[in-house]
């Protein structure tokens, strides 16, 4: 096992962000990985929302990234929405009507108590079966700590008393820190863990952790990287989510008002992804700071080598493409929402688990990691 100093010589952390089905698209990267380094494993892997579920396969699975992208692979091709969360028409029927009865109630006593709009207990249920858990511990994740193929892992939520971003840690020789609006705590992780971690806000239900109850921890995750430079990496892998529009795409108007969905799917963007740029740019400041300084005056921080793996495609336009393939009372919710009505729903592509649409995400994703396969293979093999 290397010490804590050792490991903040050089360590290499992927750090896998949120945006629900889209998180298929981050399997692509890995299966690039496999190929150039199939026993190759991370040190350290940090995710939040979508991606701890993809965080917490990787770091409790007992091969290495080839073994492990093969499994996870497998696990997101046979991902469906009934397998997530309940997509059938009376279940969803039941849940709206409950929301709706809420909203006119004025807040009467007897108002129905609602938490999530969908219910998430398959997704809970697979996961307690594909992670391997011991009474919902995650056990893979302390076989590999003690065996010394991991360092750390993290997960991050929301804790919606307080507000502030929690951290869930399990490794060794970890150092906790707190901020006024983010803190770690250390822990045996659990489905719960991951579950708390992608409950999209309003959508998916939030899970209790403690005496608290936790959603998404990408909500008010203002600095995405934190985790990994916190656990000691100097070399970050960062997947993002979050298509790019060029200048002429961001000049497109759509003539008609907005529907909820489209309003829906910008507000989610700006919530879960955007920032990853913003830390990516703050990060790269204080590089290029630090590269003025003799290490001795630097008090302490290091340059951090960062790469950031986008897509090439708009996945929100690519999701309108599948549509018509989702559940009938699913696809009847969502047109309520106008999903139908503009031309990149990313809103809908957050809730797209269906087959057709996850195989095109990890096509995708390893095709734009093979773009990149060069700095990829410098970055991870040094």
């Amino acid at each position: 096992m290397r010490s804590g100093e050792e490991r903040r010589g050089g360590e290499v952390a992927i750090a896998l962000s949120g945006g629900g089905a889209r998180a298929a698209y981050q399997v692509g990267l890995l299966r690039c990985l496999a190929e150039l380094a199939p026993d190759y494993r991370f040190p350290i892997i940090t995710g939040v929302s979508a991606g701890a579920v993809n965080a917490a396969f990787l770091a409790s699975h007992p091969g290495g990234i080839a073994e492990a992208t093969h499994e996870l692979s497998r696990l997101w091709s046979d991902l469906q929405g009934d397998r997530v969360f309940g997509t059938g028409v009376l279940a969803l029927g039941r849940n709206v009507a409950r929301w709706a009865t809420r909203l006119i109630s004025g807040g009467v006593r007897i108002a129905p108590k609602v938490r999530g709009l969908v219910d998430t207990a398959p997704l809970s249920q697979l996961l307690e079966r594909e992670l391997c858990t011991v009474d919902g511990e995650i056990t893979g994740i302390a076989r590999n700590l003690e065996a010394g193929l991991l360092d750390a892992v993290a997960l991050t939520t929301l804790n919606y008393s307080t507000g502030q971003t929690t951290t869930w840690v399990q490794g060794c020789d970890i150092q906790t820190w707190e901020r006024p609006d983010r803190c770690s705590a250390k822990v045996r992780l659990t489905v719960d863990h991951v579950m708390a971690s992608a409950a999209l806000p309003l959508i998916f239900p939030a899970v209790r952790l403690i005496d608290a109850w936790h959603g998404d921890g990408g909500v008010r995750l203002a600095a995405p990287l934190a985790p990994a430079v916190h656990l000691g990496a100097s070399r970050i892998i960062a997947v993002s989510t979050r298509y790019k529009r060029g200048a002429q795409e961001a000049e497109l108007r759509e003539a008609s008002y907005p529907p909820p969905a489209q309003i829906l799917g910008k507000l989610f963007n700006a919530i879960f992804l955007d920032v990853i740029d913003q830390d990516v740019q703050r990060l790269e400041r204080i590089n290029s700071l630090l590269s003025e300084l003799p290490p001795e005056k630097r008090g302490g921080m290091r340059k951090i080598e960062i790469m950031v793996l986008r897509p090439s495609v708009d996945l929100g336009k690519l999701a309108r493409e599948y549509e018509p393939d989702l559940p009938r009372g699913f696809r009847f919710l969502t047109r309520g929402l106008g999903t139908r009505e503009t031309t990149s729903p990313d809103f809908l592509s957050l809730l797209m688990f269906q087959p057709d649409y996850i195989a095109r995400l990890i096509e995708i994703g390893e095709a734009d990691a093979w773009e990149r396969c060069d700095d990829l293979g410098r970055l991870v093999l040094g």
